[in-house]
């Protein structure tokens, strides 16, 4: 899958609030996502920082989208759980999103997820992520070693 590709899904898959947060593929291969999500006010909470559920929305959103790469096209599938820890606040600066999975079977994928501000290595925050897949496996079976 081709980051053009990627931003298609990001484009045609999901709500429009989603849609709203500007997410772009700056990333991709078989195991994981980058995406970024550029700053904006709109995104900002009281003080100025980007809000948590910016940052927890982007993460679900990479994650989706590595497991779109890793299974060769978008499929059904739900968030299980999501664990997110904010280590500073991201103030007038882009985030970059980097999704890693660490297991795909054929019914449930997890991923790491950690947030850096900018192009910087400042990581902002991390999370965990557990999807249920619903749809048909597109890549042929196998899972991740």
């Amino acid at each position: 899958m081709t980051p053009a590709e990627a931003d298609k899904i990001l484009s045609g898959s999901f709500a429009p609030w989603v849609q709203e947060l500007g997410l772009s593929v700056v990333e991709l291969d078989d195991r994981r996502a980058v995406l970024r999500l550029p700053w904006t006010t709109r995104l900002a909470r009281e003080g100025g920082a980007l809000s948590g559920q910016a940052l927890m929305a982007a993460a679900d959103t990479a994650t989706v989208i590595a497991v779109s790469a890793a299974r060769g096209g978008f499929v059904p599938m739900t968030t299980v759980q999501q664990s997110t820890t904010f280590q500073r606040a991201v103030v007038d600066a882009d985030v970059l999103v980097e999704a890693v999975l660490t297991k795909l079977g054929r019914r449930m994928a997890f991923a790491d997820v950690t947030m850096t501000v900018g192009d910087t290595a400042e990581i902002a925050a991390r999370a965990s992520t557990v999807y249920a897949l619903l749809g048909q496996d597109l890549s042929g079976g196998g899972g991740l070693a």
